[in-house]
């Protein structure tokens, strides 16, 4: 049932505007990109009627009605299912399939065995009273993926979010993590760097647990009463080395399709994705007995989390075995393409995509997003039946194994990186909807254009989506709706803003733009809706969850479909690629202005010369202003500044890529080696002052110059 009809979407959006043929007024004619508004308008306000919340929930319940862990049955079902919904809608599909390193567990077991007399044996089936969903044998059991298998039996030691600063806190106290077991909350960081940095200091394994001062009671009401995560919920995931480079482990660089011949692949046990030292997800359940027996000294008061007693480092009394038998094998997962050939430039290609595998049944975590994808596509068929044509080609992915490392968005864009480098624009979609707050992240190039998009994309509850974005990210707004941190999200605030308007955060790490963005340097955008989500990874992220917390009505998943949608069609059908370079440069100037101030404050009167990094970034600045202007008034140039605008953000590509992580590319974003998900801004400038590198950073600063007047000349190319 659609909560608003197709007459009246358009006049609430539109009361002076009587017919789709006429003009609208002259202070409302324009729309950047576009040399008539009035046909783009009617043409997303005949899309935006089409996604239906009913069948949204349809979607929902049939992609989550199984465990569908990437490479299983249940996942090609999945694959099955949106394929025939790609191709009800008119769209050319196509599964594509790749064989990946990939692990399930065999067997896995933590347990205390000393003190004598505490007795704990994990990791505990997850369950509450009266969830209809976690009794399914198929459930897997809780483990990382990318872990080793591995036999290990020591000392534990509490090292809170185990970021560097709190291992450095720890050689502070004289606490020696060598050889010892290190118990970790999630949060703060990918779990993936907790791994490298316990790995770094010399311990031997890793146990990470979901304290409920994170995503637990300390929030509010536990599953099933509420939406906070309860007892025994665990948050699977993959430690892999994902700021090293994401996909398949055994092939970087390239596709891991099915006739690679095993001589093409690094061996496992030399992938600089894989760890060394195992890990396993447990419980705040579990967790309870290690924390409340360690002995030590109490920990700093800011580790102390919400369990009834007072958080102690160890080193002494509390010995944990660890056992893990992984079962690695190369499997097949199942990419599921769809596509819209462009009637007047069909080799440009405008991407979106959401992943579809799930570590247990994922209604949240991915398979809202889904169910948003398949009406965003429902939509642009019923405009296909109608007899439009977009102008650029349109291509939907749904991604299989994102979970495990982002690797079916990652084989797929490594396999058509010649293709790629004439699109404009990576839509992502991951948690489509946690909660009715939205928030997105993006390049500075398109946070005006998702801005504008959300003008016209009405809000459930009345107005527009972008009069609630902006009430909701204003100061003093719920903070409390939040997901885990541990999410890579689209509610960061950025490194920097130069627009006294809602705030679009930047692109790190954690969903699938990432091969688009910082390897093929696609302009790429990412969208969300969230709220009070205690179940990331866990048993709990099913229809139940959804139902009663998520989104019951499905309005906001119709909401995030209008979103996906209108983006898409908005930016295949633009006359002039509706790109903001100005701002881009504002924010660029910004970061080095920054990284200038951290550099005297870490090297002093050694600091770097920062002079050619900042005359390149106002040259990138002064060309993107020019560029705005040109745009805005293209007279008969707008295929020239297409052409000029699409190769800018490949200018910024660093051919060698970042020190010691040559698949990343970009010069401005990469996702933090000590942070994973969140961005981290012109990455190899900062990352040498973070290691206090002279020679590194100088080096650096020229290589961002470079690239910076690099795509300059580009802009500047097309006056």
């Amino acid at each position: 049932m659609k909560f608003i009809s197709a007459a009246v979407l358009f006049v609430f959006l539109f009361p002076n505007l009587s017919g789709t043929s006429q003009s609208l007024p002259d202070g409302a004619a324009r729309l950047f990109g576009f040399r008539n508004r009035s046909e783009e308008t009617a043409r997303e306000i005949r899309f935006m009627v089409v996604p239906d919340a009913k069948l949204a929930e349809e979607h929902l319940r049939i992609l989550t009605q199984a465990p569908h862990m990437a490479g299983t049955p249940e996942d090609k079902a999945t694959a099955d299912y949106v394929a025939q919904k790609f191709r009800d809608a008119g769209l050319e599909t196509e599964m594509v399939e790749y064989r990946v390193w990939m692990n399930y567990p065999a067997e896995i077991s933590v347990d205390v065995t000393a003190p004598a007399g505490v007795v704990m044996h994990g990791p505990t089936r997850e369950r509450v009273a009266g969830d209809p969903y976690q009794d399914d044998p198929r459930v897997v059991m809780p483990f990382n993926s990318m872990s080793p298998s591995g036999d290990v039996e020591a000392e534990v030691v509490y090292a809170n979010y185990g970021s560097p600063d709190d291992l450095q806190k720890l050689e502070q106290m004289k606490i020696d993590v060598r050889g010892k077991i290190l118990l970790v909350r999630y949060g703060q960081n990918f779990r993936g760097v907790k791994a490298f940095v316990a790995q770094e200091h010399g311990a031997a394994g890793l146990l990470i647990y979901s304290d409920p001062a994170d995503d637990g009671w300390r929030h509010g009401d536990k599953y099933p009463q509420g939406p906070w995560r309860p007892d025994t919920g665990v948050q699977r995931g993959s430690i892999g080395y994902m700021f090293q480079f994401p996909g398949d482990p055994t092939t970087p660089g390239i596709a891991s399709v099915p006739s690679l011949p095993d001589s093409k692949r690094t061996p496992p046990e030399q992938s600089a994705q894989l760890p060394k030292i195992p890990s396993i997800p447990i419980s705040y359940a579990d967790a309870w007995p290690i924390l409340e027996h360690l002995g030590g000294p109490d920990s700093p008061r800011d580790w102390q989390g919400s369990l009834p007693f007072t958080y102690h480092v160890g080193a002494g009394l509390v010995r944990v075995k660890m056992h893990l038998k992984q079962d690695y094998q190369l499997r097949t997962i199942w990419n599921v393409i769809g596509r819209v050939r462009g009637n007047e430039l069909p080799d440009e290609w405008v991407v979106a995509g959401n992943h579809r595998d799930a570590w247990v049944y994922g209604a949240v975590d991915p398979n809202s997003g889904t169910a948003a994808m398949l009406e965003a596509v429902h939509g642009i068929g019923e405009l296909l039946k109608s007899g439009w044509k977009p102008k650029r080609s349109i291509v939907i992915g749904s991604w299989d194994a994102e979970e495990e490392g982002l690797i079916g968005s990652t084989e797929w864009g490594e396999q058509h990186e010649a293709e790629l480098a004439n699109a404009v624009a990576y839509f992502n979609m991951d948690v489509a909807v946690s909660g009715p707050k939205f928030g997105a992240s993006s390049v500075p190039a398109l946070k005006q254009f998702l801005r504008e998009v959300t003008k016209v994309v009405p809000g459930p509850k009345g107005g527009m989506l972008y009069d609630d974005w902006r009430k909701t990210s204003q100061a003093g707004a719920d903070a409390a709706q939040k997901p885990t941190q541990d999410i890579g999200g689209t509610e960061r605030a950025p490194a920097a803003q130069d627009k006294s308007d809602v705030s679009v955060g930047d692109l790190g790490s954690g969903s699938d733009y990432t091969v688009f963005l910082q390897h093929l340097g696609v302009p790429s955008a990412d969208v969300g809706s969230s709220g009070s989500y205690g179940v990331y990874h866990s048993v709990f992220d099913n229809f139940s969850w959804f139902k009663k917390f998520g989104d019951p009505d499905f309005i906001y998943t119709q909401e995030m479909a209008r979103v996906f949608g209108v983006e898409t069609i908005r930016m295949a059908d633009a006359d002039v690629l509706p790109y903001d370079y100005e701002e881009y440069g504002k924010e660029i100037a910004a970061y080095v202005d920054a990284a200038r101030r951290r550099a005297d404050n870490v090297f002093g009167s050694q600091s770097p010369n920062f002079v050619e990094a900042a005359r390149a970034a106002r040259q990138f600045q002064q060309a993107g202003t020019k560029m705005l202007h040109k745009q805005q008034n293209p007279g008969d140039e707008a295929a020239k500044l297409n052409r000029s605008l699409r190769q800018t953000e490949r200018a910024l590509l660093i051919p060698e890529g970042l020190p010691n992580r040559p698949w990343f590319h970009h010069a401005i974003y990469a996702p933090g080696k000590y942070t994973g998900y969140a961005a981290v801004v012109i990455p190899g400038v900062n990352e040498a002052i973070d290691k206090r590198d002279l020679q590194q950073t100088r080096q650096q600063i020229a290589v961002l110059a470079e690239a910076l007047t690099r795509a300059a000349k580009v802009l500047e190319g097309s006056h």
